[in-house]
């Protein structure tokens, strides 16, 4: 505790989950994170992931003080076995010039934004410019958003979709299609949905950690999108498919590599995962370049908290310019040390 404390300069903005679907934009997310990745991307402003729990409890927080933007702080991830799982996302940000709680935000539908937003910046680098099939394994929330994402910076000529409930594939390609605007099949197997595909998109892990997608089913020039496996118990991608791609993109390098099933799984059969996989802040800078046109190219993604702050920093820009959002009555103090 100190003396020399004072209060916030500015109020502390609270962002709630209906102001965050309200202030919510492909475009402006997916600027933010292309003009994060462009950016220095050091261990020193974006660490690892920090895990507390016990056995009814557990909190994980990511961190980031991006180079860009004005704004730094984390998101956490708090949850209780009570009632079943309890999850609940907070993100907090901070001004870099004074140090103040500039915003709090509910990050429930942050994640999926930043998510889709993300994946949507590394398939822009990994996918010709030509029009592409997609073909979609899954049909949530992130298959949804994820398509909403890609139709922004890729040429989506159509798309093919399976998912194991006959009722959900069928509403998804009726409402995709009239939202992008392009033919969308469900087919009655995920073979069908991958064969032929341009562009892969597995957004759904099976229950029993298997793969959802067979190597032999993806073409030698297909991209693939992997976001379903984030942890290392999690199984998404057939080792099989990891041997013939000739470059994995990471969003987080050290997380994707010994923080997912996938890679993991693959390292253990003597695959060597680790020489071909390459951060994605490297192709976005254009430090590294990549062939999109030839050879199996996979995007792999954990998350990771730069993406939350970035795209929150989007969220609260939006909130005051339009007058939406909740100011505080009180804020915390913060003292010189």
């Amino acid at each position: 505790m100190s003396e020399s404390g004072k209060g916030a300069q500015t109020p502390t903005l609270f962002l709630t989950d209906s102001d965050v679907e309200h202030l919510s934009s492909w475009e402006d997310a997916v600027h933010a994170i292309r003009v994060a990745y462009e950016g220095e991307m050091s261990d020193r402003r974006n660490p690892g992931r920090i895990f507390a729990s016990s056995d009814r409890e557990w909190i994980r927080i990511m961190p980031s003080v991006p180079s860009s933007g004005m704004y730094f702080g984390y998101k956490s991830i708090t949850g209780v076995a009570a009632d079943g799982m309890r999850v609940a996302y907070l993100i907090s940000l901070f001004s870099k010039e004074t140090g103040d709680l500039v915003a709090l935000l509910d990050g429930n539908r942050v994640t999926g934004l930043r998510t889709a937003a993300t994946t949507a910046v590394g398939a822009e680098k990994m996918t010709p410019t030509s029009p592409v099939t997609l073909g979609i394994i899954g049909s949530g929330f992130e298959a949804r958003s994820h398509a909403l994402a890609l139709s922004r910076v890729l040429n989506l000529a159509g798309a093919k979709v399976y998912s194991p409930t006959e009722q959900n594939r069928l509403r998804f390609a009726s409402d995709i299609s009239k939202e992008l605007g392009i033919p969308v099949v469900a087919t009655e197997s995920a073979e069908s949905a991958v064969l032929d595909a341009d562009l892969i998109l597995c957004a759904a892990r099976s229950a029993d950690e298997t793969p959802t997608i067979e190597a032999e089913w993806v073409g030698p020039h297909a991209t693939v999108i992997s976001i379903g496996s984030t942890t290392p118990a999690q199984r998404e991608l057939p080792a099989e498919l990891l041997a013939r791609a000739h470059v994995i993109v990471a969003d987080t390098l050290e997380e994707v590599l010994h923080g997912s099933g996938d890679l993991i799984d693959a390292r253990n059969q003597g695959i060597d995962v680790d020489s071909k996989t390459v951060a994605l802040s490297e192709v976005v800078s254009g430090r590294h370049a990549l062939d999109v046109e030839s050879g199996i190219r996979i995007y792999k993604s954990t998350g990771s908290g730069i993406q939350d702050i970035v795209v929150a920093e989007m969220l609260v820009n939006r909130a005051k310019a339009t007058g939406i959002g909740t100011e505080l009555g009180v804020g915390i103090v913060t003292t010189r040390k």
